[in-house]
């Protein structure tokens, strides 16, 4: 299932490299300009950020396109993912997220987590339902437990809900580059087009924000799939 999902995706991004002529994205139409920028940490690399939702559909079908942008844009950005706390500082898979990120546990987790939820009809909503999950994964319950309420985690969690603000997201996924271009299918998209074009429309808005970010930042752009 996961092969075929990233080969779906890189069938697509290759398609909409080659068949889609490039389009030099409007401010306001295409994406939005944040009137008050945010501080991007990553050095000459252009910083990336995915606010999504594990419950969120779009999200999971973004999510092996995304995958396969971020392996072709290699060191041109410092890719991270934030999610998107929407039921207060408490909510259940943004925690979930953070706890695993903490324990270095997101790459074996993160598509089971989707899986779970878009294929198994498993909702993971609630704290009991996630603690059984992950311990059926393999992880140890009580590590599970000591980062979930570690400092670190909570902190974070706080964090996270300000970013809405700060961003002025209201909805997932939502796209970030350099603190200061906020695009996302919804944006990028047009009325009547399938999600599948939304979704290629979305990462070339996102191709030429890393290409304007680069050029304001007098930053040389690496080849695309290639790393310096």
């Amino acid at each position: 299932m996961r092969f075929l999902r990233l080969l779906l995706a890189s069938v697509v991004l290759m398609v909409s490299a080659a068949g889609v002529s490039a389009i030099e994205p409007k401010s306001g139409v295409d994406y939005v300009t944040l009137s008050t920028p945010q501080r991007a940490e990553a050095g000459k690399k252009i910083e990336v950020i995915e606010f999504f939702m594990y419950s969120c559909p779009h999200c999971n079908a973004l999510e092996p396109l995304m995958t396969e942008w971020v392996k072709k844009q290699g060191d041109n950005i410092a890719f991270r993912r934030v999610h998107m706390p929407f039921s207060g500082p408490s909510d259940p898979q943004a925690h979930l997220y953070l706890t695993l990120e903490a324990m270095g546990k997101l790459d074996g987790m993160h598509e089971k987590i989707f899986r779970a939820i878009h294929v198994e009809r498993n909702r993971l909503n609630k704290d009991d339902a996630i603690l059984d999950f992950v311990v059926k994964n393999g992880i140890d319950k009580a590590k599970y437990l000591e980062f979930s309420n570690s400092f670190a985690v909570q902190t974070k969690m706080k964090r996270a809900a300000q970013l809405l603000t700060a961003y002025q997201l209201t909805s997932a996924p939502s796209i970030v580059i350099d603190g200061r271009y906020v695009t996302s299918p919804a944006q990028a998209g047009r009325p009547g087009q399938s999600e599948l074009t939304s979704q290629q429309a979305t990462l070339q808005v996102m191709d030429a924000l890393v290409a304007k970010a680069q050029s304001s930042k007098g930053a040389s752009a690496a080849p695309v799939g290639v790393k310096k």
